[in-house]
């Protein structure tokens, strides 16, 4: 295979780029939507001849500025670094990609391990496929029966942190990830260099963070088509009430360059009536969270009910008290707290009915309670105000956690939550290990749903 050299071809792609009419900022976008990870003013300097980029992002690059150029119909195309008559690539990280794309395309979700493994053998990695169960308790290997405790492993770490670590236990140098969609946790990839390759080395990280972030889209979108994937992920039955919420229910985790959401459930196979909501936007975050109270059947259908009148109030253009009014006019038995937050002042407002106010925790301390829930949607609303500061937390926690007693009948206490939000964690995190706490202190038997919803403040 011939390759163009490279200040060749960075001087013809420059003056392709010229032709394209696009700017600096739309080509990054371009080329990040391909799965390009270098930053804009490392293009920049490129596109300047004053550094050098890998091959890999060069012909993504040039495939950016050639989409540009087929819309406009007519410019002479930027040059790839090799010759487009050899077709589909033979090895790297491109035939990986390909044979990944190429083997998920109408494969069923139980075949994603082997698709897995076979583009892990373009890079010479074994690779392993690990996806956390829905009490995040435990990693279970999507292939096998092997399973990883997330509380006392390598492995459970890299999850809890959302992070990477290597093992060099037997047989041989380990390279551990996280599995994510996006921003959400799924899982971990256990990988194993089988070439004698450094599980430290750089460029084999960056080519491992990309086949997490696509693996974990394909987990995702395969997981909506069939259920070979998600019984994988379940420990024990799941019960209808159960089936219908988490069918309701958000990601776990959503963020944006301005806020981070993490929320937390239980109990996670017989939950029956506490729902979490949120929508995040340029410029806001929206946040609720509804309890039915009881732990019956009607009670998922009281939630859900108000779940959906607030989402359709809310992607009507409502505002906050209007989608207070539709709930109150849909689900009259149900409890709940909806919140807005101004992801450019840090103000907040929120109406509370029958649950708990929402905390903020500030520089590791939780503020005085701000507010009063009321006994159940009163008219007019009553609204509470208050400004965040840059990395304050906010959550939203249904009635049932501080409520959780134990054996003695000591409930868990607002003073117990507090601490556990001022933790530090990020909020996916936080929000597990408060829920687990809460589940640990009523003996395993929660008599009423445990749900919160936390929410931190990270301004541009």
């Amino acid at each position: 295979m011939r390759f163009l050299p490279e200040g060749e071809q960075q001087r013809l792609l420059t003056a392709c780029f010229a032709r394209s009419g696009l700017t600096l900022e739309q080509l990054w976008m371009r080329y990040f939507a391909l799965g390009g990870s270098q930053s804009l003013l490392e293009l920049d300097a490129y596109l300047n001849a004053l550094t050098t980029l890998p091959r890999v992002d060069r012909d993504m690059l040039a495939h950016a500025v050639n989409e540009r150029l087929d819309e406009l119909a007519g410019p002479p195309r930027a040059p790839y670094s090799h010759s487009v008559r050899d077709g589909k690539p033979l090895h790297g990280p491109l035939k990986a990609l390909v044979d990944l794309l190429e083997g998920a395309h109408r494969a069923p979700p139980e075949r994603l391990p082997s698709v897995v493994a076979a583009a892990g053998r373009a890079l010479d990695l074994r690779i392993g496929v690990y996806l956390a169960d829905y009490d995040q308790r435990t990693l279970v290997r999507a292939d096998s029966a092997a399973e990883l405790d997330i509380d006392t492993t390598v492995a459970g770490a890299v999850f809890r942190h959302a992070g990477t670590a290597v093992t060099r236990d037997a047989p041989g140098p380990t390279l551990w990830t996280v599995l994510l969609d996006g921003v959400e946790r799924l899982g971990v990839l256990e990988i194993v260099p089988t070439d004698g390759a450094d599980p430290d080395d750089p460029v084999l990280r960056e080519q491992c963070r990309w086949l997490s972030t696509l693996l974990g889209h394909l987990v995702t979108v395969t997981t909506q088509y069939g259920d070979g994937l998600d019984v994988r992920r379940r420990r024990r039955h799941r019960g209808s009430p159960a089936e219908l919420l988490w069918q309701s229910l958000p990601p776990l985790t959503g963020a944006t360059e301005s806020v981070v959401v993490g929320a937390s459930v239980q109990p996670a196979y017989d939950l029956c009536g506490v729902v979490f909501d949120y929508a995040l936007s340029e410029r806001r975050a929206r946040l609720a969270m509804f309890d039915a109270g009881s732990r019956t059947g009607d009670a998922s259908y009281a939630v859900v009910n108000a779940l959906a009148a607030y989402r359709a109030a809310r992607r009507d253009g409502a505002s906050l008290e209007e989608q207070y009014e539709a709930v109150a006019g849909s689900a009259a038995a149900v409890t709940g707290v909806l919140a807005e937050l101004d992801l450019v002042t840090g103000d907040v407002r929120w109406l509370g009915a029958g649950h708990p106010a929402p905390l903020i925790v500030r520089g590791g301390a939780v503020l005085p309670e701000t507010g009063s829930a009321a006994v159940g949607f009163e008219r007019p609303p009553r609204v509470t105000d208050a400004r965040l500061r840059p990395g304050d937390v906010l959550a939203l926690y249904s009635p049932g956690l501080a409520g959780a007693t134990d054996r003695l009948g000591t409930p868990f206490g607002r003073e117990r939550v507090a601490r556990c939000l001022a933790g530090g964690t990020l909020p996916p995190e936080t929000a597990r290990l408060l829920t687990q706490e809460v589940v640990a202190h009523a003996g395993g038997e929660l008599r009423s749903d445990a749900g919160v919803l936390v929410a931190r403040w990270v301004p541009r």
